[in-house]
């Protein structure tokens, strides 16, 4: 009886050290305190997918602070720019990962009008008003909740009020962020509002496929599926122009090397893509690929256009979380969008959004090893 029980313990005991060695992938949410900013709480959720790989996204502005997936060695490491502390982000870096709104990208010297009436917004941006203004939704604490389940989900809402930043209508917004077991974050925008008034939502992550803001974004690969572009005036204005993609460095129709013709680019690519799509279905437009880290993000959206920046404005002031500085050409943005300036461009797609009608938008990056 006593060699039994010896035995059922040492047994006991073994299994209890394979549990103890065993590493186990929770797929689901967690939520952690990120401080506080106009005497509000802020939190910063994790979002874990069946394969471990994650998103971290904090309330304040719906920011990614993180995004990590490993290399073709395995090797884990974050493909986005952000910061560790909420401190970091009051310093007001250049739309690290936030959330974009009401207006994502450049209003001619702020002002639009709807119907007769003449609405004027913030010009933070020399004479142009640049995403949403002073306090756009990137610097406001949304509200948040979860779905935690096999796809972790999250919710975040705002209230924007009437005269917000100069709009008008109260607009009702809710933004869904999905990590699915695919490695796709899913990006769903919904709004509603009371008054006519235009919305251009969008997302605003910087991407280095490395993995290392040390590398260059120049060596990465990009194809987008764009035959035209908008040009624009030394402000970074559309001049309303639609102009075709061929024989000009606006060409990714076949995936280049994006450094092969920056410096034919004044000051780089700052430019919205008028995408080929011919309708709102979600539809994959853009591929950027880095061939040392072996990582690709293909890019599929409901919206009409992109724009491709390639962090011309970075300096070196900021700090990865890594350490490391953040200097010019060193991360990306994709963002799917309707047009700069569109309030006051009549041939571009409008933005208007009336009483009862619900704003709906689509964007999905999805990674993989090529």
């Amino acid at each position: 009886m006593k060699q039994r029980l010896m035995i059922a313990m040492a047994i006991a005991i073994t299994i209890a050290g394979c549990k103890g060695t065993k590493t186990e992938t929770r797929t689901g949410i967690t939520k952690a305190a990120f401080g506080t900013v106009d005497g509000k709480d802020v939190s910063l959720y994790t979002l874990t997918n069946s394969k471990g790989n994650q998103v971290k996204i904090t309330t304040y502005g719906g920011i990614v602070t993180s995004w990590t997936f490993p290399d073709k060695a395995g090797k884990k490491e974050s493909i986005l720019v952000g910061f560790d502390s909420l401190n970091q982000y009051l310093q007001k870096p250049p739309y690290f990962g936030a959330l974009i709104g009401r207006y994502g990208n450049r209003i001619a010297n702020g002002k639009f009008k709807i119907d007769t009436a003449t609405y004027t917004l913030a010009t933070n941006d020399g004479k142009n008003h640049l995403h949403g203004g002073n306090k756009g939704f990137d610097k406001v604490v949304w509200d948040a909740a979860t779905v935690n389940d096999t796809t972790p989900t999250l919710l975040l809402s705002y209230s924007s009020k009437d005269g917000e930043e100069g709009y008008p209508g109260n607009l009702k917004v809710n933004v869904r962020y999905t990590l699915t077991n695919e490695d796709e974050l899913e990006i769903a925008y919904n709004a509603e509002t009371d008054k006519p008034t235009y919305v251009n939502l969008t997302q605003h992550n910087y991407y280095n496929l490395s993995g290392d803001v040390n590398n260059t974004i120049l060596n990465e690969n990009l194809f987008i599926d764009a035959d035209h572009f908008t040009p624009v005036d030394s402000t970074l204005i559309p001049t309303g122009e639609i102009k075709s993609v061929k024989g000009l460095p606006f060409d990714f129709t076949k995936a280049e090397k994006i450094g092969a013709r920056i410096d034919s680019v004044k000051g780089g690519y700052d430019h919205n893509w008028v995408l080929n799509k011919k309708d709102t279905s979600l539809t994959m437009v853009a591929t950027l690929s880095d061939a040392t880290s072996g990582r690709k993000m293909d890019v599929y959206t409901t919206e009409p256009g992109l724009q491709f920046y390639t962090g011309n404005f970075l300096d070196g002031k900021f700090i990865n979380h890594d350490g490391k500085s953040i200097k010019q050409h060193t991360a990306l943005c994709l963002e799917t969008q309707h047009f700069p300036n569109s309030p006051n461009q009549p041939n571009f797609p409008t933005t208007l959004l009336k009483p009862g009608q619900k704003y709906h938008t689509v964007t999905k990056y999805k990674l993989s090893i090529q």
